[in-house]
């Protein structure tokens, strides 16, 4: 699977951890985040992510910040950019499964590193369910 991440320098060191496990897991990540803790904008790094979704050069991205929140809104500006902002394994659970999410959004000061990889681990295990939640996902992007 091809996977974009992005982080600005509040989710660098768990950037790191990872894209050391999705490389462990044979998948090929491009990374557009910074790779230093010095202060960078988190839109300049998540933008790059979200193109590569919206434009199918990656199948899924996962991005990084402090909250999670600039980022997500970020992504979420794209067409067809899915961004879900989750904390927990139940919440990346259901954002596959209900909402077809495709970036997940990882609050880097709210959750452990330990915890990020697992997001990620249950984000790329979780299909989507379809049926009743497809036509809600429909209804999600302006027209």
């Amino acid at each position: 699977m091809k996977i974009a991440i992005g982080n600005d320098h509040a989710g660098t060191q768990y950037k790191f951890a990872i894209v050391n496990y999705l490389e462990s897991q044979g998948h090929t990540v491009t990374n557009f985040g910074t790779d230093t803790e010095d202060s960078v904008d988190y839109p300049d790094t998540i933008h790059p992510v979200a193109n590569a979704v919206e434009n199918k050069e990656a199948d899924l991205g996962i991005i990084l910040c402090g909250s999670g929140n600039g980022a997500a809104m970020t992504a979420n500006k794209h067409q067809g950019v899915r961004a879900a902002l989750c904390w927990n394994k139940e919440m990346a659970t259901l954002s596959k499964q209900h909402n077809n999410a495709n970036i997940l959004s990882i609050p880097a000061r709210f959750t452990s590193q330990w915890q990020a990889v697992e997001m990620v681990k249950t984000f790329l295990k979780t299909p989507f369910e379809g049926g009743r939640h497809q036509n809600r996902v429909n209804k999600i992007p302006c027209k």
